[in-house]
């Protein structure tokens, strides 16, 4: 027993050391994102999907366990009753992203710890999962010059932030089929968008419109998956995936104030201030989304699967202000191929190697022109070595995604992005009562 103790310190302290290294980079490396479609809405949404999703296109809705590896598939919760270790998955992410408009440029990097996961066997047909990620990123800034009478005047708008999201869910079997779960979430985070309009002359009165939205309240998803053999070792699974449409509470603050810039272009303290409302009570109203999905798999082989989804982003309003958005959907496409995961051999074998594809009709319309985005993407689940054969599973899954969204049709923006996601996965045999003669 008391070696088992030492075995189980030791798990404890090399955990502990990787959530302790992961975080502290993803602190350092938290930047906003840069994307002018993150303006609309919230600011752009990001799905509760890890890379080794993100890897096959997106795919989630019909997608358990994967040639017995245990996954933490927070976007349908009913995966979770497929959870025979206790799981932990953290990662980071990082991206470049390229933005075209005429013949104008720019890129730019971000990068941000991107979330981190734990899921708990409880029974033999139930699991436990709860976590934290990033549900929404703002970041823009741009600026739009027009003239009034003979004057040059600036236009600024500018956003930061986003909103984050911690879950704790619940998944259940029914007999061999039909699995059941849900997560209750708690979104929090801040959203702030700046109006300025500044004037070219030096010491012109310049006016500025902040409003920040500190947000914090509930949301529910729910899913549905049933699985069921063509063959000896080919699983077919149907899944449904939902979440609701809740009014999570907001705090606003508004500000609009009169300032100056001096010569070298720097902001001055504001002269006076014409306006303000501090924590004012209000709310943000999601959307309502819809998930269908199939997965076919062999076992210990591979896996393919589609994705179709729906959200209700017509709906959705902030500060009781509809926000002007369009339902979207979207389908996704990919799988996973392992050529044969007990080679002891060759190592390349052992990997998992994975790919998939991805078309959304955004939420975002503007003018009479539909912002839509698509992509591919490509990945690897590389396996690490264990002292515990057997027991114990290390994997680190990577992830490039490559797409474009936008159009410079019209004079709008394209914009073009290469994403990158690392993660980190451990399935292990914790919280077992052992037995000694």
């Amino acid at each position: 027993m008391k070696l088992l103790q030492i075995k189980m310190y030791k798990r404890i302290n090399y955990i502990a050391a990787i959530l302790v290294l992961v975080c502290g980079l993803g602190v350092q490396a938290q930047v906003t994102t840069s994307s002018p479609y993150s303006r609309y809405g919230f600011g752009n949404y990001k799905g509760s999907l890890l890379p080794q999703l993100r890897a096959m296109g997106g795919i989630s809705t019909a997608v358990n366990k994967v040639n017995g590896f245990n996954y933490i598939n927070m976007q349908n919760p009913a995966s979770y009753s497929g959870v025979t270790l206790t799981t932990i998955d953290i990662g980071m992410s990082a991206g470049l992203n390229n933005l075209s408009r005429n013949n104008l440029s720019e890129t730019s990097f971000n990068s941000t710890f991107s979330h981190i996961a734990f899921a708990v066997p409880v029974s033999r047909r139930s699991a436990i999962s709860f976590g934290v990620m990033p549900y929404t990123d703002l970041g823009y800034s741009y600026k739009n010059t027009v003239k009034v009478d003979t004057m040059s005047v600036d236009q600024l708008y500018e956003g930061e932030g986003g909103l984050s999201k911690a879950y704790f869910g619940y998944g259940y079997r029914f007999g061999d089929h039909l699995s059941i779960g849900g997560n209750v979430e708690y979104i929090f985070g801040n959203l702030i968008s700046t109006r300025a309009t500044e004037y070219a002359e030096v010491g012109a009165l310049n006016s500025k419109l902040q409003n920040k939205n500190s947000v914090g309240g509930l949301n529910y998803s729910y899913g549905i998956q049933y699985n069921f053999n063509i063959a000896p070792k080919t699983l077919v699974t149907l899944g449904y995936s939902g979440s609701s449409s809740g009014k999570v509470n907001s705090s606003q603050s508004y500000f609009a104030t009169i300032y100056q810039r001096d010569q070298n272009g720097n902001e001055n303290t504001a002269l006076d201030t014409l306006n303000s409302v501090v924590s004012a009570k209000s709310n943000l109203k999601l959307p309502v989304s819809h998930n269908f999905g199939i997965a076919i798999q062999q076992t210990d082989k591979w896996l393919i699967g589609a994705d179709f989804r729906m959200n209700k982003w017509a709906n959705v309003t902030l500060n009781n202000v509809n926000q002007g958005l369009q339902d979207s959907y979207g389908a996704s496409l990919g799988g996973q191929f392992t050529p044969d995961i007990t080679s002891y051999n060759n190592y390349f074998k052992r990997i998992d190697y994975r790919l998939g594809v991805n078309y959304d009709k955004t939420y975002i319309k503007i003018g009479n022109q539909d912002i839509k985005q698509i992509g591919a993407s490509l990945g690897f689940g590389f396996p690490l070595a264990s002292a515990n054969v057997g027991s114990t599973f290390y994997k680190i899954n990577f992830t490039t995604e490559v797409g474009q969204r936008g159009t410079m049709t019209n004079n709008l923006v394209r914009e073009r992005f290469i994403n990158f996601h690392l993660g980190f996965t451990l399935n292990d045999t914790w919280f077992r009562k052992y037995r000694v003669d």
